[in-house]
């Protein structure tokens, strides 16, 4: 599963910050993070099964990341749930727009969360509940795989870290060391997802490690108040050593689009 941390307009100077974690199984092939080829407007990771990504933005400072929601009773979908930030993050309409869409078409996806940055506001949806897109106030948040800011051990410990990262500045080096914790949680806290008591105490941990499942990559983002930015990616192998980097840095977008 994942984790994001975002602030959202807790800075000045960079309105929006987000470090995240991508868990995955090791043996999906993926994409490193790039200027896609066929839509260059785009840096992301891609998921090289399904065509989709879990987290990007564009050179005009949209960003848009998703997480599954843990729930092993769900069943097979129609469509790749990454599809949702890929189609976010190209769309020609605005983000309050764009997002109608994935609303409505909801039950075609697994369970999912899906945040997005554009048009001057942070916006929120799952598939879980019925209620329309929403519009997040100024704050620090957390995004696992349940409801944003569920509290489970791990996103109330990291959100509180992270906050006091971006009270400080949150540079890049110090939100990939707070997101490297791999440090589960107490078996008391621990939520009941179905899993099991084993894996359940696995992904209790910021950076899940695991030979066949585990955390393939760290991302942090920040985007400045002209909508200029940068994307850092991190990526690691079943026993969680380093396998790679990249850094990424976009301009001021020539329209108001994702502005922030």
């Amino acid at each position: 599963m994942c984790i994001l941390f975002v602030a959202w307009r807790q800075s000045r100077q960079h309105p929006l910050v987000v470090a995240a974690n991508r868990d995955e199984f090791h043996h999906r092939a993926t994409g490193p993070l790039q200027w896609w080829q066929e839509a260059p407007q785009l840096a992301a990771g891609r998921d090289l099964e399904a065509g989709g990504t879990w987290l990007g933005v564009t050179r005009g400072g949209r960003f848009a990341a998703l997480t599954n929601v843990r729930h092993p009773a769900a069943g097979g979908a129609p469509r790749s749930r990454g599809e949702l930030v890929r189609d976010i993050l190209l769309a020609p309409e605005d983000v309050p727009e764009s997002l109608a869409e994935p609303a409505r078409q909801r039950h075609a996806y697994g369970p999912f969360n899906l945040l997005a940055l554009g048009g001057g506001g942070l916006y929120y949806l799952n598939n879980i509940d019925e209620a329309p897109p929403q519009s997040l106030a100024p704050g620090v948040y957390g995004l696992s795989n349940a409801r944003l800011d569920t509290p489970w051990p791990k996103l109330t410990r990291g959100r509180a870290r992270f906050a006091q990262l971006v009270a400080d500045g949150a540079s890049p080096e110090t939100c990939f060391d707070m997101l490297y914790d791999t440090r589960p949680a107490a078996d008391e806290d621990l939520p009941d997802t179905g899993v099991g008591l084993t894996f359940e105490r696995r992904l209790s941990a910021l950076f899940v490690l695991g030979e066949a499942y585990g955390t393939r990559c760290s991302t942090v983002v920040r985007v400045a108040a002209d909508g200029s930015g940068e994307i850092h990616e991190r990526r690691f192998d079943a026993d969680a050593r380093p396998t790679g980097a990249t850094s990424l840095a976009f301009d001021p977008p020539d329209s108001t689009e994702g502005d922030t």
